[in-house]
């Protein structure tokens, strides 16, 4: 899970930043009077800012840790669809060294987060 944060950090925070400023510019019609167009803008960039930060740099995280197990869960019929196109997190049986490093980052993460 800390990998995955790390990873994604910076994508989730740039794209947020991206929005928060678009929507941004409906506030800098403001100064136009026109007071639709402010509130969108304003109450944007604030569910904006929020969602990036709170929800899923905070809530995500920890209902994942209290979900455990739980979190990879998949429904039979899916499970069937992975295994007859050879889907798999861990990589292909074709390369075992990605599966390998996929377990020792793995582990490292484990190890990190204090499991």
């Amino acid at each position: 899970m800390a990998v995955g944060l790390e990873r994604g950090g910076p994508l989730i925070t740039s794209a947020a930043v991206v929005l928060a400023a678009s929507f941004a510019m409906y506030a800098s019609y403001a100064s136009y009077g026109i007071v639709f167009l402010k509130m969108l803008g304003i109450g944007m960039v604030v569910v904006i800012l929020v969602d990036a930060t709170l929800i899923r740099a905070v809530l995500v995280p920890v209902a994942m840790r209290l979900a455990g197990r739980a979190n990879w869960w998949a429904p039979a019929s899916l499970r069937a669809f992975h295994a007859r196109f050879g889907i798999s997190e861990t990589g292909s049986a074709d390369n075992p060294h990605e599966s390998a490093r996929w377990r020792a980052e793995s582990d490292e993460t484990r190890s990190a987060v204090g499991r």
